[in-house]
């Protein structure tokens, strides 16, 4: 129902030479439209440590209004540091919505803390610009979301948006950790949480989108927005294992909606889909979509989730599906 036209690749994490904590990823792409420009945050990685461990940061590029393939600026400075030592985001600040709030920009984070029994836990942050999305501080030392009794494993990749002056937050819940040749794997599937000021959130305490490929199907990167009269939410959706290929990777979902608690799944709408060759051959995944001087356009990641980059997509046509 939904046609889009692949621009391709607009930002390749590897080609930062000059700045050597964006090395690899570029994950989780968040648009601002500005004055002239779009600027895209999103979460990038340095090389890993003497251990193979790695830290997430997060950075954003500028691109052309005009033409938004077209690059103009990266940051040249993490967005935010990592926190100190013992707290939620010690190994991980990852911004994954950025929304204004007023005069000031607010960027919503996963914050990564490195466990012993599995390989993390995540809470969601929040920290404040107040120079227009240039710089930011964190709200806080804690999540703004935390883990709680009915979700005790993680939160991770909030997608944020307000709707009749409320705000939505989106995000993926682990509900169990797989144990596999190996190593441990999570499992994860979208939840919601609503607020009147963007940083008391409300929990709506159940999993929104049915699975379609399991019970152990993992959904990340639920973004809504509302447009020809109905809600959508694009995701994307993987196998708990086998995953890092084609077979099992990534794919993007959708689902529809008319009151933003009850969803009707049917991935077929979402009309964007792996290419045949190339650096999103093998996986699409992380969308977000935003509006910009009439046009509609969705950002995404390519094989590997996002390690060599995201690209954008313009919408070309749309048919509202039945209900």
């Amino acid at each position: 129902m939904f046609r889009w036209k692949k621009l391709g690749k607009i930002f390749d994490p590897t080609q930062e030479n000059n700045r050597p904590w964006i090395r690899q990823f570029s994950q989780a792409p968040s648009a601002l439209v500005l004055d002239g420009v779009v600027r895209i945050y999103f979460a990038c990685r340095p090389e890993p440590d003497a251990n193979g461990d790695f830290v997430s940061l997060s950075a954003f590029a500028e691109f052309d209004r005009r033409n938004p393939t077209q690059l103009l600026r990266v940051c040249k400075e993490p967005l935010l540091k990592l926190g100190s030592i013992g707290t939620f985001d010690e190994f991980g600040t990852y911004f994954t919505s950025v929304v204004r709030n007023g005069a000031d920009v607010l960027a919503y984070y996963v914050g990564y803390t490195r466990c012993e029994s599995v390989p993390f836990t995540i809470g969601i942050g929040l920290a404040v610009s107040k120079d227009g999305g240039e710089t930011f501080e964190r709200l806080g030392a804690g999540p703004v979301v935390p883990c709680t009794l009915d979700e005790p494993f993680f939160l991770t990749v909030p997608r944020v948006r307000r709707f009749n002056d409320r705000w939505y937050m989106w995000y993926s819940a682990g509900k169990r950790w797989l144990q596999t040749t190996g190593r441990v794997e999570p499992v994860y599937q979208i939840r919601m949480a609503s607020s009147s000021d963007g940083i008391n959130w409300v929990k709506e305490g159940r999993d929104l989108i049915e699975c379609r490929i399991g019970t152990n199907e993992c959904q990340a990167c639920p973004d809504v927005f509302e447009y020809g009269g109905s809600f959508h939410m694009f995701f994307c959706y993987r196998s708990s294992i086998n995953y890092h290929g084609k077979e099992g990777g990534y794919r993007i979902g959708y689902a529809s909606s008319t009151d933003l608690l009850n969803w009707k799944r049917d991935d077929s709408v979402a009309g964007l889909n792996i290419s045949e060759a190339g650096w999103d051959s093998e996986m699409v995944s992380f969308p977000h979509v935003f509006f910009m001087d009439g046009d509609v356009y969705l950002l995404y990641l390519g094989n590997n989730i996002g390690q060599h980059g995201f690209g954008i997509a313009k919408l070309e046509s749309f048919v509202a599906p039945t209900p």
